[in-house]
Parts: C-alpha cells; sequence; structure tokens
C-alpha cells in the first residue's frame, strides 16, 4: 500500500525546484506524493517561508498529520530543512529511519461576534487587532470576565508561545519557551497619557482556563482590522473578539537535533553559517 507524502509550495522559482527534487525522490524511495490531502497521506511537506506554512496548514484546516517545513524564504523559523539535495537526502534517511518527534502546537481559538452572529477562526502565532486606516485603535481588555483596560495605541496582539518569536518579538513582546502554554498580549505603540492610560508592556497569561476579551470602541467608523497569522481583514461593526485555547494542534514533525532555544540563538543572534551545517550533517 502507496503511503503519500503531500506537498504544499509558493510560487517561487525556487521553491517549485525544490518541491520537484523531493517529490523525485520520495517516489524513488516508493513514496506517491499529491498536491492535496489524501486519505493515505502520512506528512505534509511545505516549501517556502514561516507564511508559507501558516496558509497550507489554514488551506488545509489544520489537519491532524504532522508538518515539516523547507526554508526558501528568509528567517525559516518554522523550518527544518534547508534547500540543498545533500540535506534533502538527510532528512529522507531520518524520516524513514523514523529518526524524529513531533511536536503538537496548541492553536488560538478565535471567536468574533457582529451583528450577523458569530465566526470561529484558529490562529497558529498571533491575533492582531488593529484600528482601520491608521487610526489610534481604542479596544476594552477583560481576562476571564475581568475588567483590565481601555487599550488606546496602534493596537493589541494576542500571541501563543509559538508565535513568541514572530510580530510579538518585533513589537517588543517577551520570547517564551514553546514547551510552555501562555497567551501573550502585548501592545501596539500604546498611548499613556493623563488622556489615555494604557499597559506599555506584555501580559503573559496560561493559556488553560483563560480567556482574552476585546471589544472595540468606535469614536469614527465602526470598522477595525483583525491579523490571523498575517492574513488581513477589515470588519465593520464588531461587537466583540474572544480568544482562547483552541481544542486544535497543529503537528511540527522536529529532527532530533532540534531545540527551541539553539534555534532562537541560530535566528536571531547567529549569522547562520549555511556551509559549515551541510558538513555537520554529513
Amino acid at each position: 500500500m502507496a503511503r503519500t507524502i503531500t506537498f504544499r509550495s509558493n510560487e517561487l522559482e525556487i521553491s517549485k525546484k525544490v518541491k520537484d527534487i523531493m517529490e523525485d525522490k520520495f517516489k524513488k524511495n516508493g513514496f506517491a506524493t499529491s498536491d492535496k490531502l489524501e486519505s493515505d497521506t502520512e506528512l505534509v511537506i511545505s516549501v517556502g517561508g514561516d507564511g508559507s506554512f501558516l496558509k497550507a496548514a489554514r488551506d488545509l484546516d489544520f489537519p491532524d498529520l504532522p508538518f515539516i517545513c523547507v526554508n526558501t524564504g528568509h528567517l525559516g523559523f518554522f523550518a527544518e530543512i534547508l534547500p540543498d539535495e545533500a540535506e534533502i537526502d538527510y532528512f529522507i534517511d531520518c524520516y524513514q529511519r523514523m529518526y524524529f518527534e513531533v511536536n503538537e502546537i496548541d492553536l488560538l481559538e478565535i471567536e468574533i461576534l457582529d451583528n450577523e452572529g458569530k465566526t470561529i477562526k484558529q490562529a497558529i502565532n498571533e491575533l492582531v487587532v488593529r484600528g482601520n486606516r491608521s487610526r489610534t485603535a481604542h479596544l476594552i481588555l477583560h481576562v476571564n470576565g475581568n475588567y483590565m483596560e481601555t487599550f488606546s495605541g496602534d493596537g493589541l496582539i494576542i500571541s501563543t508561545s509559538t508565535g513568541s518569536t514572530a510580530y510579538n518579538y518585533s513589537a517588543g513582546g517577551s520570547i517564551v519557551d514553546n514547551r510552555l502554554k501562555i497567551m501573550q498580549i502585548t501592545p501596539i505603540s500604546p498611548i499613556s497619557t493623563n488622556a489615555f492610560r494604557s499597559f506599555t508592556s506584555s501580559i503573559i497569561l496560561p493559556s488553560e482556563d483563560s480567556e482574552i476579551s476585546i471589544i472595540p470602541e468606535y469614536k469614527n467608523e465602526a470598522t477595525i482590522i483583525l491579523v490571523i497569522d498575517g492574513e488581513e481583514t477589515k470588519l465593520s461593526n464588531v461587537r466583540s473578539i474572544k480568544t482562547r485555547q483552541s481544542k486544535k494542534q497543529v503537528k511540527l514533525l522536529r529532527l532530533s537535533d532540534y531545540e527551541f532555544w539553539d534555534r532562537v540563538y541560530m535566528k536571531f543572534l547567529k549569522t547562520y553559517d549555511y556551509k559549515a551545517d551541510e558538513l555537520r550533517r554529513r
């Protein structure tokens, strides 16, 4: 019985080339390949950057299957494989020998309530709530039903520990070990004056049994911007946005030498030496 690998790729030429190379190598090792989920799909390979992986997981509705990412983008924090043949061969050998582990990542469940009813979304990294047309956002924040503040500024980020290294980090939030189950609220350019008082640093909460509620306070027009894992949507007449830990998870296949803080160092502090890494894996 065939074992199927599903491939997802962005439209960059290098991504298409790497995808073709990987498909050919997997077929030579007895696997079937497909561009969509099959009944016997056992692994999803995303070729591209971090954004490509986030889009693939969302488009496939967060299946109960492991993903592995091949980095043809920039940062590649989710990526496990470099886009060269030696690295691909190393991975296929590890996969067949089962020299890997699968990490389960908790998602955010986002409940959006407007005049039309309720919509549920999922996020791997973060939810961002911003004002429309670069206007100041006024957002009433509750945690577990308790009033926290009326935020004024560019917006709020609610991130997972996985997303702590993404937009959250750029906005001054803390990097959180991805073994911890948390939600982090990080302000974007908060206003803290006699007229408007807002927290100016992040708030970190346990994700289990916590619910963050944001109620937009409209001043001019009843429109806000929601950004979920980089996908931006303009919405009108939103009455509340509630965020909690989802019952869904996404699975990432990690090779045996993966370590979160080593990845943080390599991606944020060290000038990465790809040639040295290639020699290390031979």
